[in-house]
């Protein structure tokens, strides 16, 4: 877990001074959230939902009161439950990511305190389990998973320069999670959340 925070800190931290020099002002987050994901294919068949946490630090770079750049890193547990489109019943699978979106963050709102953001993603597999099975099944899934983050909140005033945030942000993957040979099926993640955290 050490090395995971070291980790996010690091590539935030990059993003804050390649962008440094160009800002209007930085803000830094951090927020915990409650997940709900799940798997679909190119038939559109989906599974069931499986509940998990995400716990995230972000950057956000303003160069207007209404724009602004927003990275985050988010500790993400993702996976699905009952089994792959209804086979394996009982059958939970979980993976848990390093979420890494980049996104185009749009304030509104009379005092700008509403957000609404768009933008990619990249997550990289940190491990892969199943209920019901021993060991790592991290070698039948892709390293990596991308596609389309998007998220909309709000923030409150809670202190000189501290805001409470509460947001629901989504991900849509546009690649196949199972590594090459290991299914027949071509699947792709869907993950919302429910994130509440500080501003500062």
């Amino acid at each position: 877990m050490k090395k995971l925070f070291t980790t996010l800190f690091a590539v935030l931290g990059f993003f804050t001074l390649a962008h440094a020099q160009q800002s209007k002002g930085v803000e830094l987050g951090i927020g915990i959230g409650y997940n709900g994901a799940s798997v679909s294919n190119d038939n559109n068949h989906s599974t069931k939902s499986k509940s998990g946490f995400n716990a995230a630090i972000s950057v956000d770079n303003y160069f207007s009161d209404r724009w602004s750049l927003k990275a985050k890193a988010i500790y993400d547990q993702k996976g699905w439950a009952e089994g792959y489109l209804g086979e394996a019943k009982g059958i939970d699978f979980s993976l848990n990511y390093l979420t890494v979106p980049v996104m185009a963050n749009w304030h509104f709102g009379k005092t700008r305190n509403w957000y609404l953001n768009f933008g990619p993603y990249v997550g990289f597999l940190l491990s892969a389990d199943a209920s019901q099975f021993n060991g790592s099944l991290k070698q039948f899934f892709n390293s990596a998973d991308g596609g389309l983050a998007y998220g909309i909140g709000v923030k409150l005033p809670v202190a000189d320069k501290t805001k409470f945030f509460i947001e629901f942000d989504g991900q849509n993957g546009v690649t196949d999670l199972f590594a090459e040979g290991a299914s027949p099926y071509a699947i792709r993640s869907v993950r919302g959340a429910f994130n509440i955290g500080f501003n500062f």
